[in-house]
């Protein structure tokens, strides 16, 4: 895999580790650009109790013609990320947006800054009149994202990106407490889950951020004391048939070979893929309302 730090130009360069800049998941087609924060407690999309370290995910698509980033993370790295993005695509390069959570600092928080520093076409979203959401950090933002132009896709819709029309197939996101939306690449067989399969972080700042076959130790008890003890906390009890459904749905249509989640290490390799479904599915079986008891569950307890 080719990887990229920010002192790096252009050209990726292999490494044996990686700490966070651009990781080339797909060289020419897709970048995740991860930036590591640390998890001390106050990190309230993990467990009160969780230590060590996870990242914030933006991922760039790239054609001949045109490029798009999914998530322009948190204002704190935007720097950061404007740099990385500078070094992938041409000066004046047509660039759209997709910001999956139009509730998500990590998201949202550089919508307005990106599209006023590069020559942002356009940018998709759940709602014709998301530009009221991005609206943070710049003196002109209300103008920049007035002048930009929405494009409001469906929950069952695709995009073609690029003159070769290369297809990104969106969806609603099958499991979600906001308007969230899943996207699928077919050209690198990728699916973008937002903020589900986020359960893996590392001990240390250095990661690594990508989970291969190699070194993938998670567990089901993981899985399951992560997901109880953020936010689908109210999951236990629920009647999660048709949550289950809508994402068996998802891994029966599309060919997915690496799941790349908004934050925390993405998932690469259809084994790694398959087992943390499998893990996900199981947990959802047993916390449905005919075998578990619904309750209230406040942030100082864990499960």
């Amino acid at each position: 895999m080719s990887l990229m730090t920010q002192d790096a130009p252009r050209q990726a360069r292999e490494t044996g580790g990686f700490t966070g800049g651009i990781a080339s998941m797909a060289e020419g087609k897709l970048y995740a650009l991860q930036h590591p924060f640390a998890l001390d407690g106050r990190v309230s999309s993990y467990p009160m109790s969780a230590r060590g370290y996870s990242v914030v995910n933006s991922y760039l698509l790239k054609q001949s013609d045109t490029a798009m980033l999914i998530d322009t993370g948190f204002g704190k790295d935007e720097p950061a990320i404007r740099a990385e993005i500078e070094s992938l695509i041409a000066p004046g390069s047509p660039l759209s947006l997709f910001p999956l959570r139009l509730n998500e600092f990590m998201s949202i928080n550089n919508v307005a800054t990106f599209a006023g520093h590069f020559n942002v076409d356009q940018c998709y979203t759940s709602n014709p009149d998301a530009a009221l959401w991005f609206d943070f950090g710049t003196d002109n933002s209300r103008s920049i994202l007035d002048a930009m132009t929405v494009n409001a896709v469906t929950r069952a819709d695709t995009i073609e990106l690029g003159k070769n029309g290369r297809a990104i197939d969106v969806m609603q996101a099958p499991i979600r407490l906001i308007a969230t939306r899943w996207l699928y690449d077919r050209a690198t067989k990728t699916l973008f889950a937002s903020d589900l399969f986020t359960h893996v972080w590392r001990d240390h700042a250095d990661g690594p951020w990508i989970v291969t076959e190699a070194d993938d130790a998670t567990t089901a008890k993981h899985l399951r004391s992560f997901m109880l003890n953020t936010r689908y906390w109210w999951l236990e009890g629920a009647p999660t048939g048709s949550i289950r459904r809508g994402i068996d749905a998802v891994f029966d249509k599309y060919d997915i070979e690496t799941i790349a989640p908004g934050y925390g290490c993405v998932l690469r390799g259809r084994k790694v893929v398959a087992r943390h479904y499998r893990m996900l599915d199981e947990f959802l079986k047993a916390c449905d309302k005919s075998v578990a008891v619904s309750r209230y569950v406040s942030r100082d307890e864990e499960r």
